[in-house]
């Protein structure tokens, strides 16, 4: 309250109105007074002189008697005034022996006054003079009155009477009068001073909850039980609070909807002001470019898009105020990138801009999938129709007269048409697996049995080929395991004949297992000491018709591997490779452990 400007302007302002009303009033009451006492005081002194004048005029025998004389007019105490008598020609016939103080400093200057300017003037024979004194307070009232006797002018009366004791008195008033109202001045401060802090009160409040309004707390509320425009401004500021933490919950909820609605988008969104500042991401951004190596950790902006010329691009679509849609690619990633200029709410100046990111390397992945699927199945089917074809027309054409050469393109094209038939089935298993329209069950078998029966089937087909097999139990006999164990014989099958198909004679084909606590799991190796994967086609081997021989030299349909994939992904179990061109590859994938209970159903 002691800071409050408004209270203090309001008690200085009433200061200045009060002392400006005294000075008014004091310079009115002065030239009023003045002017009053004045009229009053020449009035009475003219109808003295005019009394005197006749006196004489009736009584010329009075001027010769002195002491008659020296008794009326020597003393102001009967006159109030001193009286002068001067003949036509300017002498003085009498004077008064004791003349006022005030009349007496000035007598010299008013007698030689007299005689110089009054006497005998026409125009001033029945006036009066002011004679100045050396102060405004210090005047001298001169009367000129002829006596006439036998209609000629004998002789002047001339009265002669100050004004200093009238203006004093004048000016003693005017004391009291400033007396008074400083008096009242500082009376009238105490309820001015009141009612301003009355005034002044709600106005702080009402400033202290408008400040709180600014820190985000909508809940203050000012009181409205003042009366009048303090109270209509209460009741409007309180009402304007609501609407506007109304307003503001509105927005919030608003602000949280579309946060989360670009949250829950996959596209990375960004946008930055005029100064290419980013002022807004969505949680989409902080992964999308997880498989960019990022450089410069130094940089926020390329922490956030990892890319100098995006950030570039940001600034040329601010300046252009166009939009930039354009691809990034990589080697192991590839993103879509669309810029768009943000204007002003009059849609002319340009403050920024809004840039979205979509990581498309799946899609090109998928597209570049569906296109080797297209040529790899049209190769796989075309090289047995194209076989098929040049059998059957010559047949059909009557070109083959031996029955024995007749009997080997039938038995060419009994060969072609199983092998387009197993291409077919893969395919379609394959397909049923991913679409998990192939179902089949998963319960408790023995491992050590079934890789035991794969020994057996397969060493005499091994040792045909030239190659060293064997089955190894690493942690000796394994735990009953869950899965299928036709479709766990399936892949075993698929891993060793690939195994074979690129492991030259003299090499090796191992299936060791394993039994591992930590993880609770069976681990089933297929190991071979072929001429391995080059490690640019080792993150594709699992894909349809990928052959890690690219000149296509080996036969099969490049859809072994994606089925055994997808036949343990269905079992939920996992299947990696690890090889070193040139010198072999191990395929491992996992079997669960299943416990006592489990085992026992």
């Amino acid at each position: 309250m002691n800071k409050s400007i408004l209270l203090r302007r309001t008690i200085i302002l009433l200061l200045i109105a009060l002392f400006a009303s005294a000075a008014f009033t004091t310079l009115a009451f002065t030239l009023a007074g003045k002017s009053a006492t004045f009229s009053i005081q020449s009035e009475q002194a003219m109808s003295q002189a005019d009394s005197l004048a006749s006196l004489f005029t009736n009584s010329p025998e009075l001027i010769e008697d002195e002491a008659l004389m020296d008794a009326l007019f020597s003393s102001t105490s009967i006159t109030s005034r001193d009286i002068f008598i001067f003949s036509i020609d300017g002498h003085i016939i009498y004077q008064p022996s004791n003349p006022s103080p005030e009349d007496a400093k000035y007598l010299g200057s008013i007698i030689d006054y007299v005689q110089k300017n009054m006497l005998s003037k026409s125009e001033t024979e029945n006036g009066y003079k002011i004679l100045e004194g050396n102060s405004s307070i210090d005047q001298i009232l001169v009367i000129q009155r002829p006596v006439i006797i036998d209609g000629t002018t004998s002789f002047y009366v001339v009265s002669v009477s100050s004004t200093t004791e009238s203006n004093t008195t004048v000016l003693q008033f005017v004391n009291v009068l400033l007396i008074s109202t400083m008096f009242a001045a500082f009376v009238m401060l105490i309820p001015v001073y009141l009612v301003t802090r009355r005034i002044v009160e709600p106005i702080n409040k009402i400033s202290e909850t408008a400040r709180i309004y600014a820190s985000g707390d909508f809940t203050a509320r000012i009181q409205e039980e003042y009366k009048g425009e303090i109270g209509e401004i209460s009741s409007s500021f309180n009402y304007l609070a609501d609407q506007l933490s109304k307003s503001i919950s509105d927005l919030t909820i608003e602000r949280n909807r579309l946060k989360d609605v670009f949250d829950v988008i996959t596209e990375g969104i960004v946008v930055v002001d005029a100064e290419n500042r980013p002022i807004f991401t969505n949680k989409a951004v902080s992964t999308i470019f997880s498989k960019v190596q990022k450089k410069n950790l130094f940089t926020e902006r390329l922490q956030l898009i990892p890319f100098d010329e995006v950030w570039n691009d940001f600034e040329l679509c601010i300046s252009d105020t166009e939009a930039i849609d354009k691809t990034i690619e990589g080697p192991d990633y590839a993103y879509h990138i669309a810029i768009f200029p943000k204007f002003d709410i009059d849609n002319v100046t340009c403050i920024g801009a809004t840039g979205f990111f979509r990581d498309i390397s799946e899609e090109l992945k998928l597209e570049r999938t569906r296109k080797d699927y297209v040529a790899n199945i049209s190769h796989e089917l075309r090289t047995p129709l194209q076989t098929l074809r040049g059998l059957i027309e010559p047949l059909s054409d009557g070109m083959v007269k031996k029955e024995e050469d007749k009997q080997r393109y039938y038995g060419i094209i009994l060969h072609e048409t199983l092998r387009l038939s197993r291409l077919i089935d893969d395919m379609l298993e394959l397909s049923k697996l991913q679409s998990r329209t192939l179902a089949f069950k998963t319960f408790p078998f023995d491992l050590n049995e079934l890789l035991m029966d794969i020994e057996t089937k397969f060493m005499p087909v091994m040792k045909d080929a030239g190659l060293n097999f064997k089955v190894s139990f690493n942690t000796g006999e394994l735990p009953t395991v869950m899965g299928n164990p036709d479709r766990v014989e399936q892949i075993i099958v698929i891993l060793m004949d690939n195994a074979k198909k690129y492991t030259s004679a003299g090499g090796s084909i191992t299936i060791a297992a394993e039994y591992h606590e930590d993880t609770d799991k069976v681990l089933v190796s297929v190991i071979d000491t072929g001429q391995g994967i080059h490690e640019y086609d080792i993150n594709h081997i699992f894909d349809r018709f990928f052959k890690a021989d690219r000149a296509r030299g080996k036969k099969g349909t490049g859809l072994g591997l994606a089925i055994a994939k997808e036949l343990l992904t269905y079992m939920g179990e996992d299947i990696t490779v690890q090889s070193v061109y040139g010198e072999g590859t191990t395929f491992t994938f996992t079997l669960k452990r299943v416990g006592a209970q489990a085992a026992w159903y």
